[in-house]
């Protein structure tokens, strides 16, 4: 009913977002009627078959980040943990600002994308990444969620490929705004230097 993983569908019960019942034996039972109203309520809050997938994929991303694989970057070491913190946050933000664009189905303008992106390309120059080091902590972030989202389609049990086309084609389009913002903002900032 969900279209997510079962385990997802444990967590958003553990974590009190989702009305479950405990038999004696600890198993979770879920009423169906709750959880078509559950259905119901968030999607009258824009919360769309779309943006449970991005909320199950956030775990994985969640645990990809913190399995070391981003401090195996290169860019990453020259960074101080300040500069890390900040990087973070600005995964977190990337994250943020693609929920926003899908639960308003692509009926925005691009000025999310475009402020992460300058966001991206600021701190960069800042810390004395190159264009391409700044491209590359940028793509980290992306590819993490790519790599999350197609995880949760090999698991999910969402019927509709119209839906996942959808998704992946609003995720490709803030994403490659903000790459585009982030390297015409290194281009005038070089251009700036000259």
């Amino acid at each position: 009913m969900l279209g997510v993983h079962p385990s997802t569908v444990r967590s958003w019960s553990d974590q009190g977002h989702l009305p479950a019942h405990r038999t004696q034996g600890g198993h979770r039972r879920f009423r169906r009627r709750d959880i078509e109203l559950w259905i119901q309520t968030h999607r009258e809050e824009g919360l769309d078959e779309g943006n449970l997938v991005i909320q199950a994929a956030l775990k994985n991303i969640r645990v990809k980040v913190s399995e070391g694989n981003l401090a195996n970057e290169a860019w990453y070491e020259k960074l101080d943990e300040e500069a890390r913190n900040q990087y973070r946050r600005s995964g977190r933000a990337l994250l943020q600002g693609l929920l926003e664009s899908l639960a308003v189905h692509g009926e925005y303008d691009d000025s999310e994308a475009r402020s992460l992106g300058f966001e991206y390309a600021s701190r960069g120059w800042r810390r004395g990444l190159t264009a391409a080091e700044a491209s590359r902590a940028f793509l980290f972030f992306r590819n993490v969620l790519l790599d999350a989202m197609l995880t949760v389609y090999e698991e999910s049990s969402i019927q509709t490929p119209r839906a996942w086309s959808d998704i992946f084609r609003q995720i490709y389009h803030f994403t490659d705004q903000i790459q585009i913002t982030l390297l015409e903002t290194y281009d005038a900032y070089q251009r700036g230097n000259h």
